[in-house]
């Protein structure tokens, strides 16, 4: 008989002497708790070399398609008038012209080397003090009601004036075609820059200016810690307008003006009748503004707070 003893919420049960006792093997036998072994790492299926040479031929094919198709047109142009450059004459005429492209032969006649670089002291000069104006400018107007209100007609006015309508200003000012070249870069390469800051300041949260608010932040911790990293998106954008602007308006404004600049040998060129000479001009500008806007691409991905 079963004899059982009872304590408060656990009953002990005894077993019966006569039952026979449990062997080892039969313990043995018991399946022990089972571990789960761990997942297999995985690993990125490998990529073989011809599917590396299919995605580079997709990337690099329609490209050199449409430079072909350019060059095609460009050559069937070049048959039908005399005055116009084939491909392969222009081709020639660049190696020559960049195998010394920083000669100097006195001051209307230099290399196409030291023409570029000219010119891009001229949109650094302009450019940096545009931004030094401009961005400033933005996180004021966008911070502040009054501001914004008091600015944005005299903007809206001024923004849509075409960039050498304000040449003859600078003459006029400075009296020297350098620093009125400048002059023409600042005032057309400010307006995105106060627009995208303004508009990036204006579409920050008010959660975030109220939080500020009740910690009783200064103004300058405002900007710094809460709205800069929120405009700097917008900030890059507006620079990297501007940039293009100024790159675009520099070429006018030293046909204009003379002296040293990729403008001013363009025009040179047109009156010496080398149409190949105007033809490598447009693909140089063109290269060196790709390479300025997508300079300040990396800039924008590199301080991207979504990024990090």
């Amino acid at each position: 008989m079963n004899t059982a003893t009872l304590t408060p919420g656990l009953m002990a049960v005894r077993p019966d002497a006569d039952a026979p006792p449990v062997k080892e093997t039969e313990m043995a036998a018991a399946p022990a708790p089972q571990t789960q072994a761990p997942a297999p790492a995985t690993t990125e299926p490998s990529v073989s070399l011809g599917e590396r040479f299919g995605n580079f031929i997709r990337a690099v094919l329609p490209p050199l398609l449409g430079f072909a198709f350019v060059i095609g047109v460009w050559a069937l142009v070049a048959m039908s008038s005399s005055d116009f450059p084939s491909p392969a004459k222009t081709l020639d005429a660049a190696i020559v012209l960049f195998s010394d492209p920083f000669y100097s032969n006195g001051p209307n006649d230099q290399g196409i080397g030291w023409n570029i670089l000219s010119s891009l002291k001229r949109v650094a000069i302009g450019f940096g003090v545009a931004a030094l104006v401009g961005i400033p400018l933005g996180f004021i107007i966008g911070r502040f009601a009054f501001m914004n209100s008091m600015l944005e007609p005299i903007i809206s006015i001024l923004r849509p004036v075409s960039p050498l309508a304000w040449l003859p200003i600078g003459l006029m000012v400075f009296k020297a075609a350098d620093p009125a070249s400048t002059w023409t870069i600042f005032i057309c390469s400010i307006w995105p820059m106060i627009l995208n800051t303004a508009q990036g300041v204006q579409r920050v949260p008010q959660d975030y200016l109220n939080v500020a608010r009740v910690l009783n932040l200064s103004e300058f911790k405002i900007i710094t810690k809460i709205l800069f990293p929120s405009v700097l998106p917008y900030m890059l954008t507006g620079i990297r307008l501007s940039i293009g602007t100024a790159w675009l308006v520099i070429v006018a404004a030293e046909m204009l003006t003379g002296g040293v600049g990729i403008g001013f040998w363009v025009w040179d060129e047109w009156n010496n009748l080398k149409v190949e000479h105007i033809i490598i001009a447009i693909f140089v500008i063109g290269i060196v503004g790709l390479l300025l806007e997508q300079f300040l691409l990396l800039i924008a991905r590199r301080f991207s707070y979504g990024n990090t």
